[in-house]
């Protein structure tokens, strides 16, 4: 790769706006608890929790004790028990198998662009060389690997979105990073957003292809994908 490589980890980006969307969408379909187990699906607790319940829900559930004492003092009424029956997938802003979304994804997960290479027609890239490029081509290494979530299944199977074009993952998901095939184009900058999934783009109903390629649930993914990202907060 022409640039030094670097270990920094994807991001979980949390739109306020889309939260805020989301939220009032979820309690207007109906329901009066909301599901924020596992640190609200990977989307944070205390925020999720502030922002349902302006919405109008009257309690979430949480995993543990500690959280209601820690909810308590900011007013919010939380439980560890009871079956929630706000639709998360509104809440979230989830897709659906079929990749249909009924409100825009809440969180959307971004790696940087450590590195461009230029390969050549034949060229292997990753662990076990499992993909040669057909064509000469630009691939680029981005941030975010098996051990952030993005599931290693997912190598030769997915796609992630860089300047608005969904760019396919080649090769094997390596711990920390991937590869993405530019497809020709030598444009992408060091240091460019790679979107995973969420946001307004293409990328948006990413989690639908990967629960189908991985056999893992939209929740899981989403859970352990925001458990293991840095978490930042956007428009």
């Amino acid at each position: 790769m022409c640039e030094k490589t670097s270990s920094s980890r994807p991001r979980a980006m949390i739109s306020r706006s889309a939260l805020a969307v989301a939220s009032a969408a979820a309690v207007d379909a109906g329901g009066r608890v909301a599901d924020l187990r596992r640190d609200a699906w990977g989307h944070g607790v205390l925020s999720v929790a502030h922002a349902v319940v302006a919405a109008g829900a009257e309690a979430v559930l949480v995993d543990h004790a500690e959280e209601v004492e820690a909810l308590a003092l900011e007013g919010i009424d939380a439980v560890t028990t009871g079956a929630p029956d706000i639709d998360p997938f509104l809440l979230y802003g989830l897709p659906d198998a079929e990749g249909a979304l009924s409100a825009r994804p809440v969180m959307r997960l971004v790696g940087r662009v450590l590195s461009t290479k230029p390969l050549r027609a034949g060229d292997a890239v990753s662990y076990g060389y499992t993909h040669r490029v057909a064509h000469d081509t630009t691939a680029a290494l981005i941030a975010g690997g098996y051990a952030q979530g993005i599931v290693r299944a997912l190598g030769n199977a997915a796609h992630v979105e860089i300047d608005g074009v969904q760019r396919p993952i080649i090769g094997r998901v390596a711990m920390d990073v991937c590869v993405i095939d530019l497809q020709g184009s030598a444009a992408v900058t060091v240091g460019a957003e790679a979107t995973y999934f969420g946001g307004r783009g293409p990328a948006a109903p990413g989690l639908a292809r990967w629960s189908a390629v991985t056999g893992l649930t939209i929740a899981e993914l989403v859970t352990v994908a925001g458990a293991h990202a840095e978490r930042g907060w956007e428009a």
